[in-house]
């Protein structure tokens, strides 16, 4: 259930992708993946990397996944702009 919880918060968070000028490494589908991927990391270090019993699932175990998904997002947009930014370069140095 923890890694539903996650997986889930990643995919709301990445919906505020929209707001965000699209300079993710693999466009919105790589936002995507780092959304979820960031959240499932997130959450299983919080959580000292053991998996929650069902027991266990809280409204805190969600909002675990928030930072990940954030994190993952940022990480893919940082590295998509610099490749982004490089290419422009290069295209005003070829075209000088």
């Amino acid at each position: 259930m923890a890694m539903l919880c996650w997986v889930m918060m990643g995919l709301a968070v990445w919906h505020f992708t929209v707001f965000v000028p699209d300079r993710f490494l693999g466009g919105i589908v790589g936002a995507f993946l780092a959304a979820i991927a960031g959240s499932i990391v997130f959450g299983l270090i919080v959580s000292g990397l053991s998996m929650p019993a069902r027991d266990d699932v809280s409204v805190v175990t969600a909002l675990e996944g928030i930072p990940g998904s954030i994190i993952g997002m940022a990480i893919v947009w940082f590295i998509g702009n610099a490749r982004e930014k490089a290419e422009e370069a290069r295209e005003a140095a070829a075209s000088a």
